[in-house]
């Protein structure tokens, strides 16, 4: 790259309101141009094969099913010089690890991280990994994040996904009955009804999402 040229920014994000935010940071520093701005992850590292790419804003779920963290291991594999900043709003703790084993340089958390976005594309783009300490504070109705076992997010997430007592035993390798218990637990902790309850919650919070999607 030149010294005078711009840096080439691609956006991938299914919220219209986040790509507009996006779009007016990046395109109002002359530093930077917004070279695509998309509203889904599938199919992001076929752009790349005929729009050279220096950095990427990308959120992780999309409405349409597609995940960003996969499309991101796609690209660092097909394109490891791209730099990828992964944004998202949902307080889910397990999907920085998960960048970090794909190899994404930055991580930033669209509502509440202080840290400015421009700074951390800078800081990005000079070579340095950002990545927030921890994920932002989060409650699941009487609890607060903190208040769950590792085993008690494991449930959490195989319920968020819709899962069955049995589905999830199966899943985790656990008993169903221990899958109950760790049930009983969780709705005793949190305050709702119900396992239905307690699993529409958690997909709604993002506390207890798969890192998977």
């Amino acid at each position: 790259m030149h010294e005078n040229e711009k840096i080439r920014v691609m956006i991938v994000d299914d919220q219209v309101l986040s790509r507009r935010f996006f779009e007016l940071i990046v395109g109002g520093c002359e530093r930077y141009e917004v070279t695509l701005s998309i509203e889904s992850a599938f199919a992001a590292d076929v752009y790349l094969l005929e729009t050279p790419i220096d950095l990427i804003l990308m959120d992780v779920l999309m409405s349409d099913g597609s995940n960003g963290l996969d499309a991101a291991k796609i690209i660092k594999q097909a394109h490891p010089e791209v730099k990828i900043i992964i944004v998202t709003s949902m307080p889910e703790s397990s999907w920085m690890a998960r960048a970090r084993e794909i190899g994404v340089e930055s991580f930033w958390y669209k509502e509440t991280e202080k840290t400015e976005l421009l700074d951390v594309m800078e800081r990005t783009l000079a070579g340095e990994s950002v990545y927030p300490e921890h994920a932002p504070p989060a409650k699941l109705g009487n609890a607060n994040r903190e208040d769950f076992t590792d085993r008690e997010l494991d449930i959490l997430r195989e319920l968020a996904s819709g899962k069955s007592n049995s589905e999830i035993a199966n899943s985790l390798w656990i008993s169903q009955n221990t899958v109950k218990s760790h049930l009983r637990m969780l709705l005793q902790k949190t305050g709702y009804a119900n396992r239905t309850e307690l699993a529409v919650h958690a997909r709604v919070a993002g506390i207890a999402l798969d890192p998977k999607g």
